[in-house]
């Protein structure tokens, strides 16, 4: 085992890491971040930096704007969570993972405030991130929310521009079970005078933006209003969209992500990046908006979102795992018309499961299992909830063994889905 391996398990084994343990692991408040970050000397004032939260698309989003601006030449950090193969995805610069040896150096150096502070794992992360994005310098951090956005551990950093991307229903254990509740926490990641933009307008939550932005005197914007949506093109390769701004006009911007979600995420970065560049932020030009969204799979390396392995028949991955990111993953399954449907679903046993179980259709053939992770839900018991809905099929060990059996079967279309962890855990040969 490497020195790099061992840290990183013993901070699996020592610190509360929500991703395996779920609610439990959530320490709500700044008062651990803050705490670390005095003892560091407040790293996150060096850099400027770009503040994301949102239910869906915050990673797309996150990553869209971190290649458009490596497109305009900058040094750009980027922090996300969680990761899908190594943990090393969660803090780059330009594209390039934070080098392992750093990793174990920071530990090595930090350890006492292990002890001392006792913070969650993502407080670590994050502290570890700002630290990062300090001594390489960049010129621009993009920094991703966790959970919500008031008590995030992200929250203490004082943006150029804030983005929320959606607002739908997940961690209601955490962030309350209306979608009212739920924009709350995200909108409190606005700051006095920070402008804000939301990718979505929704009905339920717009007034909950627009008030929180007055109050902080915020200029906010709605991308809906900012950005015509005027056509959209499904290919292999991706998506196309034609949009019109009041800033650039007309003009065409290629996805390489096939997800038609992703509309909602390209759609809302223009218009952020708009108001950026209205309110004399950070310049855009037209053309490097263009060149970094259709170049974000090369200068970011972002994975698992309507990512197709295979044509004849279909495979395709997508680590959507809460009911309106699974609403239109499905949506777009039928666009396919596949024959014969094989569902590969494995899910994490805090979500709202019966709800999104209630969205899938019945004349698929089903192949239920469950990711090496604590959070998982035995997949026996994910196949008799959705017994429950009309919903039938077998039991796969696990995802690989999932898509052997549906590749031997007469399916068209293979969709692989319901956990960022059970995607993750998807061979590199397929």
């Amino acid at each position: 085992m490497t020195r790099f391996e061992e840290v990183i398990n013993f901070l699996y084994a020592q610190l509360p890491v929500f991703h395996r343990e779920g609610k439990k692991a959530y320490k709500p408040g700044l008062g651990n971040i803050e705490s670390l970050s005095a003892q560091l000397g407040n790293p996150q004032e060096s850099f400027k930096s770009l503040h994301i939260a949102g239910t869906n698309g915050k990673g797309s989003s996150s990553h869209f704007i971190a290649s458009i601006l490596q497109d305009h030449g900058y040094k750009v950090g980027l922090y996300t969570s969680p990761h899908l193969k190594s943990f090393t995805e969660r803090i780059k610069i330009n594209g390039q993972e934070v080098d392992k040896q750093w990793i174990v150096d920071f530990f090595d150096q930090n350890q006492p405030l292990l002890t001392s502070i006792r913070p969650s794992f993502f407080e670590w992360t994050v502290i570890m991130a700002f630290q990062y994005f300090k001594e390489q310098q960049v010129d621009f951090a993009i920094i991703e929310t966790g959970l919500g956005g008031r008590l995030d551990s992200t929250n203490i950093i004082h943006p150029l521009g804030c983005l929320i991307t959606n607002i739908g229903f997940d961690h209601q254990d955490i962030l309350g079970d209306s979608l009212a509740l739920i924009a709350a926490e995200k909108a409190g990641i606005i700051k006095a005078g920070t402008p804000v933009c939301i990718s979505e307008k929704q009905l339920e939550t717009t007034a909950i933006f627009q008030e929180k932005a007055n109050q902080e005197m915020a200029p906010i914007r709605f991308a809906s209003d900012e950005v015509k949506l005027l056509n959209t093109e499904i290919s292999r390769d991706g998506i196309q969209l034609e949009v019109e701004t009041n800033t650039w006009g007309k003009f065409h911007v290629q996805s390489p992500y096939g997800g038609i979600y992703q509309a909602n995420n390209v759609r809302g970065v223009i218009a952020w990046c708009e108001q950026l560049n209205d309110l004399g932020i950070i310049p855009f030009e037209l053309t490097k908006i263009q060149s970094g969204i259709a170049a974000c799979r090369k200068n970011t390396s972002l994975r698992g979102r309507w990512e197709v392995y295979q044509e004849n028949p279909w495979i395709v991955a997508d680590t959507g795992h809460n009911e309106a990111g699974i609403a239109q993953i499905l949506e777009q399954v039928k666009q396919y018309k596949p024959k014969r449907l094989t569902i590969i679903l494995g899910m994490v046993a805090d979500k709202d499961i019966n709800r999104v179980l209630s969205l899938f259709p019945k004349d698929a053939y089903y192949l239920f299992t469950e990711a090496k992770n604590p959070r998982a839900l035995k997949a026996k018991e994910l196949q008799e909830m959705a017994s429950r809905h009309g919903i039938s099929g077998t039991l796969a060990e696990n995802v690989n063994q999932a898509i052997e059996f549906a590749r031997k079967s007469e399916s068209d279309f293979i969709l692989i889905t319901g956990s960022t962890y059970l995607v993750a855990e998807i061979e590199e040969s397929f």
